[in-house]
């Protein structure tokens, strides 16, 4: 079953409509959809080792843009769902607390936690529900995402022949230590939050 996943995946890369699949999944993964967009972005740039550097810049300019969207579930959520959940927890007096935290941490933050396998979407949603710059947001979503999805191209563009025969011969594995490493980001990402 994996090997007929994968190579629906890799046989997907030469459709037209790929490219947008991909773009639509990198901007949901950002704000609400729990699965990276590498699930397409590697066996397309495998496919087509010339075409990572585009596939790298349609994933960073789509998280980013899903990442606005994060945010703002996060700045609206907060006057109806968050203020009644900070009273319902008694951390109604953390809360300025936390968002002075955030505005001075919160580059590194955004940075820093873009570039991991923790899902991204809860980054952008609290940005949002702290309060944080807008723009600052947006430009260090672009350092994180983009450098996140571009040492991904960097790897599959240079060394692409030499994974791909690797994924292939040890398809089973390679999929768990992705799962692994996905279910280890919701697991960090819910013990630091």
């Amino acid at each position: 079953m994996l090997k007929r996943l994968y190579d629906w995946f890799i046989a997907a890369a030469d459709k037209p409509s790929a490219l947008w699949i991909m773009g639509a999944v990198s901007f949901a993964e950002s704000s609400f959809f729990p699965i990276p967009p590498d699930v397409m972005l590697v066996p397309m740039s495998l496919a087509r080792p010339q075409r990572a550097w585009l596939y790298a810049v349609v994933c960073t300019l789509t998280s980013v843009a899903g990442g606005i969207l994060g945010y703002a579930i996060g700045a609206g959520l907060y006057d109806s769902v968050g203020l009644w959940l900070m009273h319902l927890y008694g951390l109604t007096d953390k809360v300025e607390a936390f968002r002075a935290s955030y505005a001075e941490w919160g580059a590194w933050i955004i940075i820093g936690k873009g570039l991991t396998p923790i899902p991204y979407k809860l980054v952008t949603i609290t940005s949002g529900f702290a309060g944080y710059n807008v723009w600052l947001f947006i430009l260090c979503s672009l350092i994180a995402r983009g450098g996140r999805f571009f040492i991904v191209a960097v790897l599959l563009n240079r060394y692409g022949d030499v994974i791909r025969a690797e994924i292939e011969r040890r398809l089973g594995f390679w999929v768990a230590v992705g799962a692994v490493v996905l279910v280890l980001g919701f697991v960090i990402a819910f013990k630091i939050v």
